[in-house]
C-alpha cells in the first residue's frame, strides 16, 4: 500500500505552515524592531487605546463570521495556528524572564533587536495581535449559532481574549509612581523609577506620622584591621536580651541588662527613657583569656555614637535590628474634597477612587527616626477589565469539571 505524503501548502494547511507563518511573523517583528533603530511600540492611552481595541474585536468578530467558509479564515482561526502562536509567545516571554529588561547601549544588540524591552516590541506585539485574531475568529464560530453546550468554550475563550487584549492594550495607562513626602507636609507630586521628572497626581498625600518597629538588635564582633565581621558559622544570629551569651574563639559574652530605649546619664550609666528618643544599651560581661570586664554598649542613633567594647584590638558591637513592620499615618485629599485617613503599610494598599497606595520605603540611613515616607501609587484603568477575564476564565473550569462530574455519575 502506497503512502501518499502530503506536500507542503497543500489545503488544508496544518501545523508546518502554521509553524512557519509562526516563525516568519515573529523574524519579521524582530526586522522591522531592527529597522526602526530598536523603538518598540509606544502604546496609545485612553480612550484611543479602547476605539482600536474594539475596531480590532469587531474587525475579527466580522472577519469570522462572513468569511468563515473561506478556507484561510478556516486555517487562521484553527487550532494548529492558536498553538504555535502560543508557543511564538511563550518563547518571546522567557525571552523577557531570562533578558534583563532594563536600559541597555542604542548601538547593543539586545537594544536593536528589542531583547531588553520584550513586551512591547514589534516581535511580542505582532505575535500578540495574531493570536487575538485567531482566537477571535474561533469564538465567532461558537457565538454564532449560539448553541448552549457551547458556554464552556465562549466563556473560556472570551475570558483570554479579553484578559490578554486588555493587559497588553491598558499597558500605556498603568501609572506606577513613588511620592516621597516628610512627616507634617503634603505632596501631590511623584516620580517613575526612570525620570526624575515629576508628575502631578489629581489627590495629595498629608504624612501624619511615621513609625518603625524593629527586631531585637544584635550582637557583633568588628576586625577594624581588615574592616569584617567575625561570626561563627555554627552560632546563629545573636538577638540581644538579657541573659544573651555568645562565644567567639577565646572569648565570652553575657549580657547582663538590656534596655530597648534609654539615654546615658550623668555619671554616663544609661537611664530608661522615652521611645521617642532612646536608643538599645546593653551591660555586657566580656570573659577573655587575659581578663575580664563589664561595659555598656549601645547601636547609637543619629544623634548619638554608639558605644563598643574593645577586645584587643577587636570591637564588641551591637547593631540596630532587621525592619519588623513600619507604616505611615496619612490623609489622602483630591481636588474634590473627597477624603480618607488610612495607615499605610508593606502588603496592605489602600484604595483611593481608582489608586492603590502602598507603603514602600523611608530613609533607611535614620532608621526609626526617620521623617521621611516613600508611598507607591498604583493606578490601572484596565485591571478589571483583567481581572473580568480571569474570572470567566475560572467559570470555564468549573463548567467544565461540572459537566465532567456529571458524565461520569450518567455512566454509573
Amino acid at each position: 500500500m502506497m503512502v501518499v505524503r502530503r506536500q507542503w501548502f497543500q489545503t488544508p494547511w496544518e501545523f508546518r505552515e502554521s509553524a512557519l507563518f509562526s516563525a516568519l511573523a515573529v523574524t519579521a517583528g524582530f526586522a522591522i524592531q531592527f529597522a526602526a533603530s530598536g523603538n518598540g511600540i509606544a502604546m496609545p492611552h485612553l480612550p484611543f487605546n479602547a476605539i482600536a481595541l474594539s475596531l480590532l474585536a469587531a474587525i475579527v468578530l466580522i472577519t469570522g463570521l462572513v468569511f468563515r467558509n473561506t478556507p484561510v479564515v478556516k486555517w487562521f482561526g484553527g487550532i494548529p495556528l492558536g498553538l504555535c502562536l502560543i508557543l511564538a509567545i511563550a518563547l518571546l516571554s522567557l525571552i523577557g524572564g531570562v533578558v534583563p529588561q532594563q536600559a541597555a547601549a542604542k548601538s547593543s544588540l539586545p537594544a536593536l533587536f528589542g531583547l531588553n524591552q520584550i513586551f512591547s516590541s514589534w516581535p511580542f506585539a505582532l505575535t500578540v495581535l495574531l493570536f487575538l485574531a485567531n482566537l477571535g475568529i474561533s469564538l465567532s464560530w461558537k457565538l454564532v449559532p449560539f448553541k448552549p453546550q457551547n458556554i464552556q468554550f465562549i466563556l473560556f475563550h472570551a475570558g483570554f481574549w479579553i484578559a490578554l487584549s486588555c493587559a497588553v492594550v491598558g499597558s500605556g495607562d498603568l501609572q506606577r509612581l513613588v511620592v516621597p513626602i516628610n512627616v507634617g507636609k503634603a505632596n501631590n507630586l511623584g516620580y517613575t523609577m526612570e525620570s526624575d521628572t515629576p508628575q502631578q497626581l489629581p489627590f495629595s498625600i498629608f504624612l501624619h506620622d511615621f513609625s518603625l518597629e524593629e527586631y531585637p538588635p544584635q550582637l557583633l564582633l568588628y576586625d577594624p584591621h581588615n574592616d569584617k565581621l567575625l561570626m561563627n558559622k555554627s552560632q546563629a544570629i545573636l538577638e540581644v536580651r538579657k541573659g544573651t551569651t555568645a562565644t567567639w574563639q577565646g572569648i565570652e559574652v553575657l549580657v547582663l541588662d538590656y534596655l530597648p530605649y534609654a539615654l546615658p546619664g550623668k555619671d554616663g550609666i544609661p537611664q530608661p527613657a522615652a521611645r521617642a528618643a532612646g536608643i538599645p544599651f546593653a551591660k555586657v560581661r566580656i570573659n577573655t583569656a587575659s581578663s575580664l570586664r563589664e561595659a555598656w554598649i549601645s547601636t547609637g542613633s543619629p544623634l548619638l555614637k554608639p558605644d563598643a567594647a574593645q577586645l584587643d584590638g577587636l570591637y564588641l558591637i551591637m547593631v540596630p535590628g532587621t525592619p519588623k513592620a513600619f507604616r505611615s499615618a496619612v490623609t489622602v485629599q483630591d481636588t474634590k474634597g473627597h477624603e480618607i485617613m488610612a495607615n499605610l503599610e508593606v502588603n496592605h494598599p489602600v484604595n483611593f477612587f481608582g489608586w492603590k497606595l502602598y507603603q514602600m520605603g523611608y530613609d533607611e540611613k535614620a532608621g526609626r527616626w526617620s521623617k521621611l515616607s516613600l508611598i507607591e501609587v498604583i493606578h490601572d484603568p484596565w485591571l478589571p477589565a483583567v481581572y473580568l477575564g480571569f474570572f470567566m476564565i475560572m467559570a470555564a473550569n468549573i463548567l467544565f469539571f461540572w459537566s465532567g462530574i456529571k458524565r461520569t455519575e450518567a455512566k454509573k
